[in-house]
């Protein structure tokens, strides 16, 4: 039995760790996460991707500096008490850095522009208010009267909404395709600025929702799509580099 800690008399051994981690919910999470890394470290080294001594040892100062490990008696330490060697911290060094290189070529700038050039629809934004009411006839009666009276939407949201944005008249705000019921998204990204929607009932029908479209704005490469895009690849590549392989939970 391989002890984890020791509270007093009792131990918590590996085996009680490991099931610990499952009854939590945390295994298959961490599990993933380790598969991930040791695919993207395989298909580095697959391409051809180079990691410097120099590089190594720049990690490592950094990895010191953050922890407070100044001096070299104090790194040992640390890793004694973790009971890893210098070599098996070197591996998860370069393993590091094999990682951030690899996803870095799967998401850099020429990918990205290529992907948004062709998918930029998928990045269309548009604002939306909503009123939420409690019954089909509340809702037919209320979409009656913002039809009559659009520039009442907020009003009537604040007085009559059931959704926790009625406070803010019911502004949703900005939202990108993916964000909304596929049912309700296609017919909001179809509808034009100042459109009323609905009533739209949810599944039990306890609930009835009214849509305004305020705002569209047509897909621009900025940042926060950039960061979207970059994350799209990097996990279609990853699929594709777990179909190369076989792999078994244990």
């Amino acid at each position: 039995m391989t002890a984890i800690v020791r509270i007093d008399d009792e131990v918590v051994d590996i085996d009680e760790f490991i099931r610990l981690l499952k009854l939590t919910g945390q295994f298959e999470s961490l599990i993933e996460q380790i598969v991930r890394d040791k695919l993207t470290v395989h298909a580095a080294k697959k391409q051809g991707v180079a990691v410097s001594a120099e590089e190594i040892q720049q990690r490592a100062d950094q990895f010191r500096r953050v922890r407070g490990l100044h001096r070299a008696a104090d790194m040992n330490h640390y890793l004694d008490a973790l009971h890893v060697s210098l070599d098996e911290f070197e591996v998860f060094i370069t393993d590091g850095l094999y990682q951030e290189k690899m996803l870095d070529e799967v998401g850099n700038d020429v990918a990205i522009r290529d992907y948004f050039a062709l998918n930029s629809p998928k990045f269309d934004s548009i604002e939306v208010s909503h009123i939420v009411l409690d019954s089909e006839g509340k809702a037919k009666e209320m979409i009656s009267y913002l039809r009559d009276d659009p520039g009442s939407f907020a009003e009537m949201a604040q007085e009559h909404s059931i959704a926790d944005t009625r406070e803010s008249g019911g502004v949703i705000g900005k939202v990108l395709r993916g964000s909304l019921k596929p049912d309700i998204e296609a017919k909001i990204f179809n509808a034009a600025v100042g459109d009323l929607l609905g009533p739209f009932a949810s599944a039990d029908r306890s609930c009835f929702e009214i849509f305004a479209v305020t705002a569209k704005y047509p897909a621009m490469l900025d940042a926060d799509v950039a960061t979207e895009i970059r994350r799209l690849l990097r996990e279609s590549w990853l699929i594709a580099r777990a179909q190369e392989h076989v792999i078994e939970a244990r």
